[in-house]
């Protein structure tokens, strides 16, 4: 799992038309900063790599203090050894892919040991080239010019320059929103496998739920220039308020085990506490934890626990709130034993069948070609 590391923000940014009064503080591996267009989202990550500089308060990261007004501090952007990743990957377009990653190595390290080497300089993470190379499946791209490569490749060269520069935060500002579906899919496990393995902590910028339930520990929820929710994936991205605070395709996640492999039709079945998860192919080991993300469109639901159904995901709970907008569809969130929540969207029709209500005990079915996981192993 990526270190964490304690970030502590509070500061006011004033804008023509827009006011960022933000605070957050905690320990994170890889926090979400979560909402929509125009919410500040953007604007908080730019503080912290030094980008802008707030109009009153204090950033803090592992300890050291980046930003505060009230003691003048201000580190620059290029001491305080933060990898950046954007939309545009930005590679020089006369190197290759190898002498992209090489400026980078060099530039981090002539960071590390000018001006005597200040503390916000000598934390950042060193990481060896070759390393960074086979994490993010660099090898077969290295003589290649940018111009030659996706936009999946070139995001991955992105990631890689920025590991290279020593970083003590790595800072993603909607790395996949420039990308189609195929390549979103291209670059999301490295980012995962980069999450998982480089050690280094994460805040990421993204305003598409799904991807943020598959990156995020953390996920913080920014709405008109203030935080609006903070806590896990599970907690934030699930409940019925979540939608309102940005119009955002609801997804649910959960955690379940491996309970073993069934050799005769090449399925990993999970233990949850709500029922089992069968997801094709052969996954983890017994007893690894991961976490699924399922979008709410692809959950259907049965008032008895159904029979003769191609579905092998059954889930059972109870309904702890329906929400019916003006159109057709309604908005069914389900609470399961152990806490979490999964949420269904159907149409009103289907509710009136049904004939259901709060309180009322109910089973969702997911289709498992429908499930998304990753693996929560340490």
């Amino acid at each position: 799992m990526a270190a964490s590391t304690r970030i502590d923000i509070d500061v006011t940014l004033r804008r023509p038309g827009f006011t960022l009064d933000f605070r957050l503080v905690g320990n994170f591996g890889a926090l979400a900063l979560f909402g929509r267009s125009g919410s500040g989202k953007s604007t908080v990550l730019s503080l912290i790599a030094g980008l802008l500089r707030p109009d009153r308060g204090h950033i803090r990261v592992g300890g050291v203090t980046l930003v505060d007004t009230a003691q003048r501090v201000f580190v620059a952007p290029h001491r305080r050894h933060v990898g950046l990743v954007f939309q545009d990957s930005a590679l020089f377009p006369h190197f290759d892919v190898r002498g992209n990653l090489r400026y980078a190595k060099r530039f981090g390290h002539s960071d590390a040991g000018d001006a005597g080497g200040s503390e916000a300089e000598r934390t950042g993470l060193a990481l060896d080239f070759d390393e960074v190379v086979g994490l993010l499946g660099l090898a077969p791209l290295l003589s290649r010019r940018p111009a030659t490569l996706s936009g999946g490749e070139r995001q991955r060269v992105a990631i890689g320059r920025a590991l290279l520069s020593a970083p003590r935060l790595l800072l993603f500002d909607e790395p996949l929103a420039s990308l189609d579906a195929a390549r979103k899919l291209e670059i999301l496990p490295y980012i995962l496998r980069l999450r998982e393995q480089a050690g280094v902590p994460i805040v990421y910028v993204s305003h598409a739920a799904d991807e943020v339930a598959r990156v995020a520990d953390a996920v913080a929820v920014i709405d008109a220039g203030s935080l609006q929710a903070l806590g896990p994936p599970g907690e934030v991205l699930a409940p019925a308020w979540a939608r309102g605070a940005g119009g955002f395709a609801a997804v649910s996640v959960i955690e379940a085990r491996v309970r073993d492999y069934d050799e005769a039709y090449g399925l990993t079945l999970f233990d949850h506490p709500a029922g089992m998860i069968a997801l094709p192919g052969r996954i983890g080991r017994s007893g690894e934890p991961h976490r699924f993300v399922i979008r709410a469109t692809d959950v259907a639901l049965a008032v008895q626990r159904p029979r003769d159904v191609s579905f092998r995901t059954v889930l059972s709970g109870t309904i702890e709130s329906i929400e019916r907008d003006p159109g057709p569809i309604a908005r069914i969130d389900i609470r399961l034993p152990g806490d979490e929540r999964i949420v269904a969207l159907i149409t009103r029709k289907a509710v009136d069948d049904l004939a259901i209500d709060t309180g009322d005990r109910i089973f969702a079915m997911v289709k498992a070609t429908a499930l998304d996981e990753r693996s929560l192993a340490r």
